[in-house]
């Protein structure tokens, strides 16, 4: 695998979710810039390179909350598989939900993964750097422009 610096979006309304991932994800000391929004309608804007997002690239990998402000991280979700220019890049659903239906919901929409964030600190450290070693170490991602 080529080394290269990856692009992640964190689509994450609570700020404290959102920290601890950067943190955990620094302590990796993976190549990557990750790049956080509160809400579903922000995420979809970055995509689209609108407003202030006009000058960002595209993501190799998308982080989704289910439970956002607004616009669902189901219809983020359900945007994202949909639209032609986005539809390749994986996202990855991190959510407090064990509901049987979100599971099964997301995965129909089209999510690459489901994972249930923990409310153990430590723990949710070691799955912010399961998720990054496999995402961003063992599997292919592809290219920005695919």
């Amino acid at each position: 695998m080529t080394s290269r610096n990856f692009q992640v979006l964190l689509v994450e309304d609570d700020p404290g979710d959102a920290e601890l991932t950067r943190i955990g994800l620094a302590r990796t000391g993976a190549a990557l810039d990750l790049n956080v929004v509160g809400n579903g309608q922000d995420a979809l804007s970055y995509l689209r390179n609108e407003g202030q997002y006009a000058n960002v690239q595209r993501p190799n990998l998308i982080l989704l909350d289910l439970n956002l402000p607004g616009l669902s991280g189901k219809e983020v979700l359900q945007t994202v598989k949909q639209e032609k220019n986005f539809k390749s890049i994986p996202v990855v659903v991190l959510t407090t939900s064990d509901a049987d239906e979100d599971i099964l919901g997301t995965y129909a929409l089209g999510a690459n993964c489901y994972v249930r964030k923990p409310s153990d600190l430590d723990q949710f450290m070691q799955m912010v750097e399961q998720v990054q070693h496999f995402w961003l170490t063992t599997a292919e991602l592809p290219l920005q422009n695919e």
